[in-house]
C-alpha cells in the first residue's frame, strides 16, 4: 500500500478520525511530506518513512530537532484532542482507576509520546547487596542534545515559552531548537489539594508507567505539610501507583526544582521492600506504625490507614529535621537564612494502609566534599557523579550512557585483551581483578555485581546517618527530639 494512504488508515483505525475523514487526513499528511504518495517499506515504521520522505523532498531540514517535530506532528493526527482525552479518561475512571490509566498509557505509547522503542535500548538488571536487590539502569534512551539547539541556546536571551518542560503549556506545542516537540502530548487534569494539577506520562520512562504529577502553575518545589496532603490525595485517586517528590533543594533535589511536581508509576522499588530495622513509637499518634528502615539512606517509614495522623506525624518529623543540627556528623540546618535540610517523601499503598517513607536529606558542602557532604564521593564519580534524586533514593540507579562503552573496555582489561580503559576506572578495575578470577564466562556477572556494589556505596554516601556506631548514635539523638 502507498505510504500516505497507509498512515491515513492507521490514523482512522486509532479512533481519532472516522472513515469519512480519510481524504482530509491524507491531505493533512501531504501538507507535512509533499503531495505525491509513494510505496512504503513494510519492514520500517510508517512514520519514520514519512519523516525521511519529508527530508528527501526538502520539506524539513535533515536535523534531529526537525525530525522530532515532524514525527510528533504526524503522531498527533492519531491522538484525540485534550478535551476528548480527558473526557474519556474520567469516564473510564468511573469503572476503576486502573481502567483509566491502562487506557491512557496505551494511548501515550501507541502515539509515540512514550518512546517505547528508545526505552528498550536501556540496560537494566538487578543484583543483590546487603540492602536487598538494587536495580541498575544505564540510560541509553534519551537522545543527546541537538548541537544546533546547544549553539542557539548560547545566544538566546528571550523569555521562554513554555517556561519549562513541565508546564502545561507544552501540551500540543510544536517544539523548536532547545524546546522539545510536544504535538502529541496530552495531560489529564485533576484536582489535588484544592488546586488544578496535571497527570502525564514521562516520554523517556525509567520504570513501568513512569508518570508525572505537575502543578498547573509554574512555581518552585517545596516540601511541607501540603506536600503530604497532596501525596495522600493522589494515592486515594490512583492507589496502584506510588508517588513521591524529589527534595526541594539543590544537590539533593534531582532536577526541575523550578516547577512543583511529583513522580509516580506502577513499580515496586527496592526501598519499598526493605524492612524496618528499628521500630519507633509515638504516643500522640497511636494509629501510626513507625520505624527506621534498613536502607543505606536515612529513611523513617510511617504506615497507617489514618491519613490525618500520618500527615500530622510526617509534618512534625519534617519540621524537626528542617532545624536539626548535629555538628559531630556535619549536619547543619541553616547558614544564616540558607536552608540545608529537607526530605524526599515517597508514598505507596498497602491495601487500606498508606505507607510514607521520609528520607532525610542534607545539602551541605565542605572543602573535602565540594559537591556535597552527603553526595557520591569522588572515588565513585567514575560510575556516578550526578545528584541522587527520587528514583535513585528508592534503589534504582540511573547511570550515564557513557558507561556502556567505558565498561566494555573495563571488561577487556579484566580478560587481558587489548583495551582503552579510562584512567578514571583503572584503580577500581584493578582492585577487582586482584581479588577474583575473571573469565569470559563470569565477566558480565561480575561487572553487574560490582556496579550494584558501587551503587550501594553511592547511597551510603548520601545517607545522613551512616550504618555504623556513630550513625546509630546520631539516629538516637534525632529521634529523641521528635
Amino acid at each position: 500500500m502507498k505510504l500516505i494512504e497507509k498512515f491515513a488508515d492507521d490514523v482512522i483505525a486509532s479512533g481519532a478520525y472516522k472513515p469519512l475523514d480519510k481524504i482530509y487526513v491524507m491531505n493533512k499528511i501531504r501538507g507535512f511530506v509533499g503531495d505525491e504518495d509513494v510505496d512504503g517499506n513494510e519492514d520500517q515504521p510508517v512514520v519514520a518513512q514519512l519523516v525521511n520522505l519529508a527530508v528527501k523532498r526538502g520539506k524539513i531540514e535533515d536535523g534531529q530537532t526537525e525530525r522530532e517535530i515532524l514525527n510528533d506532528q504526524l503522531y498527533d493526527l492519531m491522538t484525540p484532542r485534550p478535551s476528548v482525552v480527558n473526557e474519556e479518561f474520567w469516564e473510564k475512571y468511573q469503572q476503576s482507576p486502573d481502567t483509566a490509566t491502562n487506557w491512557f498509557y496505551k494511548l501515550m505509547t501507541s502515539n509515540d509520546y512514550v518512546k517505547v522503542a528508545a526505552i528498550k535500548k536501556n540496560i537494566v538488571f538487578d543484583r543483590p547487596t546487603k540492602y536487598g536487590n538494587l536495580e541498575i539502569t544505564i540510560n541509553l534512551s534519551k537522545p543527546e542534545k541537538d548541537p544546533k539547539a546547544i549553539a542557539a541556546a548560547a545566544h538566546d536571551t528571550k523569555k521562554k515559552y513554555p517556561q519549562c518542560a513541565l508546564c502545561m503549556e507544552n501540551e500540543g506545542y510544536k517544539g523548536r531548537l532547545g524546546q522539545a516537540a510536544r504535538s502529541n502530548h496530552r495531560v489529564i487534569r485533576m484536582m489535588i489539594g484544592g488546586h488544578k494539577w496535571g497527570f502525564q506520562y514521562s516520554p523517556y520512562a525509567y520504570f513501568n508507567e513512569h508518570c508525572i504529577f505537575l502543578d498547573s502553575k509554574h512555581e518552585p518545589m517545596q516540601i511541607n505539610q501540603q506536600t503530604l496532603i497532596n501525596l495522600v490525595e493522589i494515592e486515594k485517586q490512583l492507589p496502584a501507583y506510588f508517588v513521591g517528590s524529589n527534595a526541594d533543594l539543590p544537590i539533593v533535589g534531582g532536577s526541575m526544582l523550578a516547577h512543583e511536581h511529583y513522580q509516580g508509576g506502577r513499580h515496586s522499588f527496592p526501598m519499598m521492600k526493605a524492612e524496618i530495622k528499628k521500630p519507633l513509637h509515638f504516643d500522640e499518634y497511636p494509629d501510626v506504625e513507625a520505624g527506621i528502615v534498613n536502607w543505606p539512606m536515612s529513611d523513617i517509614r510511617l504506615t497507617s490507614a489514618n491519613t490525618t495522623e500520618l500527615i500530622n506525624l510526617g509534618s512534625h518529623i519534617i519540621d524537626v529535621w528542617d532545624h536539626y543540627d548535629d555538628e559531630s556528623l556535619s549536619l547543619k540546618a541553616f547558614d544564616g537564612d540558607t536552608r540545608h535540610h529537607t526530605v524526599t517523601p515517597i508514598m505507596h499503598r498497602d491495601g487500606k494502609k498508606f505507607v510514607l517513607d521520609l528520607v532525610l536529606r542534607d545539602n551541605n558542602t565542605s572543602d573535602k566534599y565540594p559537591l556535597g557532604i552527603f553526595h557520591p564521593h569522588e572515588k565513585l564519580w567514575h560510575i556516578k557523579k550526578e545528584n541522587i534524586g527520587l528514583i535513585e533514593v528508592m534503589g534504582r540507579a540511573i547511570l550515564p550512557a557513557r558507561l556502556k562503552d567505558e565498561l566494555a573496555e573495563v571488561k577487556k582489561f579484566w580478560l587481558g585483551e587489548a583495551n582503552n580503559i579510562a584512567d578514571s576506572h583503572f584503580p577500581w578495575a584493578k582492585k577487582i581483578a586482584e581479588k577474583m578470577e575473571i573469565n569470559a564466562d563470569n565477566v558480565d556477572e561480575i561487572m553487574e555485581q560490582e556496579l550494584a556494589n558501587v551503587f550501594a556505596n553511592v547511597l551510603e554516601n548520601a545517607g545522613v546517618f551512616k550504618d555504623d556506631e556513630a550513625g546509630n548514635a546520631g539516629w538516637d539523638r534525632f529521634i529523641a527530639q521528635l
